[in-house]
């Protein structure tokens, strides 16, 4: 086949946006260029590789098989002109992270340490859902994945890194606050705010309620921190939290952390990655600083 690498950054791209005209305005040529290196790209491949259906692109099953190709092919060269960067002395290149959403709360304050010492790494994050990380990992499409309970059906290396403590949290002035010993079967009078189904948090808070023998009442399920911390200030229930979500924003200063028996649950944080996946200089760089360099506190 020829194919040309600019056609696999477009085709790549398409894949992405599912739009000729966002892909024509990512790289600043014309629609008909774009389309123009589609068509000579499907005629390499022999097949049609997306159909038009309104105005979204939608890939056919070649597509998606050249899709994965194609990512994994440009991958592998980002990665070979890092190594021989490494070997001229420089370290540059692209990293590529994905994080459940709670994680940004910490993650870019990494990201900028990190950043401090390796200026010319220029850094993409993906901040999703858990489901969202997942399906990214799942095509490999980053250098490495942030989230506080691996997958299990999937074949990948898990490392802790970083505690994440999850908290029972109250709005102030509620009458727990002012208990100093709670037992969890007490929290059966009050309703609850947890975060949604399948993500990190509710997968360990589910987890940990059943251990307990303890089915909470849940009012509201929500897919934010920032919005259940919002309900709880609103006198909705209370909420499970992790502390990194409570020690950021505004919002926190209306919620109270209550002393719960059994409470907190102890978690972490990992770093994931496909199991053999072979990492680029600069990715290398940045889990071993997670996982060595910032456990023993060295700083960059």
């Amino acid at each position: 086949m020829n194919l040309t690498l600019r056609q696999l950054h477009l085709f790549t791209a398409l894949a992405r946006f599912k739009s000729i005209t966002a892909v024509a305005r990512h790289f600043h040529v014309t629609q008909p260029t774009v389309s123009m290196q589609m068509k000579d790209l499907a005629e390499s491949v022999g097949l049609p590789l997306y159909e038009v259906i309104g105005k979204a692109v939608y890939l056919t099953p070649a597509g998606l098989e050249l899709e994965d190709t194609a990512r994994a092919m440009l991958a592998e060269l980002e990665a070979f002109g890092q190594r021989i960067d490494d070997i001229k002395g420089f370290r540059r290149g692209k990293l590529t992270v994905a994080v459940v959403s709670t994680a940004e709360y910490f993650v870019p304050r990494l990201l900028g340490d990190f950043c401090a010492k390796y200026p010319e790494v220029e850094i993409a994050l993906e901040v999703l859902n858990r489901n969202g990380v997942i399906q990214r990992l799942e095509h490999n499409l980053d250098d490495l994945y942030i989230m506080s309970k691996p997958p299990a059906n999937l074949d990948v290396e898990a490392k802790a890194f970083m505690t994440n403590s999850l908290h029972v949290v109250a709005p102030a002035g509620h009458p727990l606050t002012q208990r100093k010993r709670i037992k969890h079967t007490e929290l059966a009078r009050y309703p609850f705010i947890l975060r949604e189904r399948g993500s990190g948090t509710r997968l360990a808070c589910d987890s940990h309620f059943e251990s307990l023998g303890f089915e909470p009442t849940v009012r509201l399920e929500l897919g934010s921190n920032e919005a259940i911390k919002q309900a709880v200030q609103g006198g909705m229930g209370l909420a499970v939290l992790s502390e990194h979500a409570l020690n950021a924003g505004a919002a926190t200063g209306g919620l109270q952390i209550l002393n719960v028996q059994s409470f907190p649950i102890h978690a972490n944080w990992y770093t994931v990655r496909p199991n053999g996946k072979r990492p680029s200089p600069v990715a290398a760089d940045f889990w071993r600083y997670l996982n060595v360099d910032l456990k023993k506190g060295v700083k960059l």
